[in-house]
């Protein structure tokens, strides 16, 4: 990895992202009725804390200070979600006063000429759709396209970038096998079914969005239509080990194969149908029995981008290893599953790599090999980074500052090994930070700090860190200065 002055090109887009659930509050407010978010969040042991989104950064109220604050930091896109229970409370008629919102959100973004990167679902499902049945139901697939013209219907004449899903793995593989996050079920092969039925929305909506001619004015590049996908780098942890190579790849066919190969090649992976297809599921004789004819050509509907959210790899063994890397999520005292279906001997390894308050490693070649590859092996379109970052335990100064240096060498080393990759020729444009903003990160509630601006809970103080004012700089210019590596 580059550790001399690099630069990036002009129009490299900087952003940095938030969702809905993690910054607006107002849980209750203009119509808006719960999310399986709200109702998972009140399950005893499900969230540290017993935290919710009810408040979270009050974004909703302060979200012109928040956009003004965006325009002091250099940024030139803001990647933020709509929450489907306040358009279409309860899945069912459009909501006015909900939709406002992002109406007024919209047009104070573009008065602070900070480009509008919109995105339909982060995993705020209506508790109404999962009391149908969730993503395991095929309706909800048609449901969510119902939501996305609504939104398009009133934000489609100022907004140029639409992503459909952001991270489905973590809707259907932690939502629907492993109970980590909402809805909070154990339910094996059914993520598959979720997972299916989300890229079906997917498709579906990326088709309804084009024929209304979202990206396709040349007048309005800024990105068109695409999706966000979450992505690790699964290296056997002893290259030379067919057990770990095996778990290595089956992690990788779970993770990243089974969203990449139906968008891009109209199929799933092959050896994970073999793996899986056997594998019982309520209702169904199998997972692929939730694959109609015709499904794979509208999940394979050409996009203008990829978003690739990225934070760290993983070193896999197939059998236990002295220094496995215990999973986090038990903080919350909740018994839950592995997400990896079929995969309950898969351990994760410790490398001796830094690691981040999330207890993930930091591996920022990993990024560079993931863009690489994307490229080498996929006809994946223009790439964006729209989500890196990480959590560490900040604290404010005497002198009311923040100072983060680890999350400034973070950021540091992953703007190198992005530029890295293209140099091997990606086509990366733009790179979007998690998160503009401390907030609600999920089952861990309010205890993990992602923000590059720190947020006072109590009193809604915005405060930049030191690694706000370093990407600030770096969006100003476009320049990474030497590096110690």
């Amino acid at each position: 990895m580059s550790t001399s002055e690099i630069q990036f090109p002009p129009g490299f887009l900087w952003g940095a992202a938030t969702a809905a659930y993690q910054v607006e509050g107002a849980a209750a407010e203009d119509g808006r009725t719960p999310s399986i978010w709200d109702t998972f969040a009140r399950v005893p042991g499900a969230v540290i804390g017993g935290d919710h989104g009810d408040v979270a950064c009050d974004h909703y109220h302060r979200y012109a200070a928040d956009v003004a604050l965006m325009k002091e930091l250099n940024l030139g896109a803001y990647r933020f979600s709509v929450a489907w229970p306040r358009v279409r409370p309860d899945a069912g008629p459009v909501n006015a006063a909900g939709l406002a919102f992002y109406d007024r959100l919209v047009d104070e973004l573009l008065a602070n000429d900070v480009v509008p990167w919109l995105t339909l679902y982060h995993w705020d499902l209506p508790q109404a759709l999962e009391d149908a049945g969730g993503w395991t139901d095929r309706d909800t697939a048609y449901r969510f396209v119902d939501y996305a013209l609504s939104v398009h219907d009133a934000l489609g004449d100022r907004v140029a970038a639409w992503t459909t899903l952001n991270e489905p793995w973590c809707s259907a593989f932690l939502g629907y096998t492993g109970g980590q996050h909402a809805p909070g079920r154990q339910e094996g092969a059914n993520g598959l079914v979720a997972a299916h039925h989300l890229m079906l929305a997917h498709g579906l909506a990326v088709q309804e969005l084009r024929g209304r001619g979202v990206g396709t004015d040349p007048e309005r590049p800024e990105a068109g239509l695409g999706i966000t996908l979450n992505f690790t780098v699964a290296d056997p942890n002893d290259p030379a080990d067919p057990v770990d190579v095996d778990a290595a790849r089956r992690v990788d066919g779970l993770f990243n194969r089974v969203f990449l190969d139906p968008i891009f090649r109209g199929s799933y992976p092959a050896d994970i149908v073999a793996d899986t297809e056997a594998m019982p599921v309520p209702g169904r004789g199998s997972w692929t029995d939730a694959i109609q004819d015709g499904d794979l050509e509208i999940i394979s509907s050409p996009i203008d981008v990829l978003g690739v959210n990225y934070y760290n790899g993983n070193a896999i063994a197939g059998r236990p290893h002295p220094d496995e890397l215990k999973s986090n999520e038990n903080e919350t005292g909740r018994t839950t599953s592995t997400p990896y279906v079929g995969c309950d001997d898969v351990i994760f390894v410790s490398r001796g790599l830094p690691r981040t308050a999330m207890d993930w490693e930091v591996q920022p070649e990993g990024l560079t090999r993931l863009l690489v590859r994307l490229k080498d092996e996929y006809a994946v379109p223009p790439l964006y980074i729209t989500e890196n970052g990480a959590a560490y335990d900040d604290e404010i100064s005497a002198d009311g500052s923040v100072h983060d240096p680890d999350r400034v060498h973070f950021i540091d080393a992953h703007l190198r090994a992005a530029h890295d990759a293209m140099q091997q020729g990606v086509d990366l444009r733009g790179f979007f930070q998690w998160s503009l903003l401390d907030n609600y990160e999920w089952a861990f509630g309010y205890t993990k700090r992602f923000g590059i601006v720190h947020v006072d809970y109590d009193t809604q103080v915005r405060t930049p860190k030191t690694s706000a004012r370093f990407y600030a700089d770096v969006a100003a210019t476009g320049r990474l200065g030497s590096s110690e590596g």
